[in-house]
């Protein structure tokens, strides 16, 4: 089992930029797929990035590309999501998550799920 638990949410304006981590206690940090979604009130949580267990591979929700990145840093247990040209739409509670299948895009194909930080943009 693994524990997550993220920081770095906040409020910011409308373009600026945030980073949000992810510190990881528990198991081996590296048997993990790591991904970051986002639920806005009222709405599904969705994926926004994923990142494999040693970092060569990202994917991302189209709505971010370009603008988040998702660092991992093995040595520090700590999985990254760098948010730059925030917009407004990207207010949400941020939740990382950790799974075992690479390429992963849906709530279910991720076992661990941290408690969530909130992000508000405004405009």
């Amino acid at each position: 089992q693994v524990q997550l638990v993220e920081s770095g949410g906040g409020l910011v304006q409308a373009g600026c930029s945030l980073r949000l981590s992810c510190a990881a206690s528990g198991r081996t940090f590296t048997m993990y797929v790591m991904g970051w979604f986002r639920q806005a009130p009222w709405q599904e949580r969705e994926f926004v990035a994923g990142i494999s267990r040693g970092g060569t591979r990202t994917w991302y929700v189209d709505s971010v590309k370009g603008r988040f990145t998702i660092p991992r840093d093995n040595g520090k247990n700590t999985v990254y999501l760098q948010m730059s040209s925030l917009k407004p739409e990207d207010t949400a509670v941020y939740y990382c998550a950790a799974g075992t299948a690479e390429g992963g895009v849906v709530k279910d194909r991720y076992d661990y799920w941290g408690q969530g930080t909130q992000v508000t943009v405004s405009s």
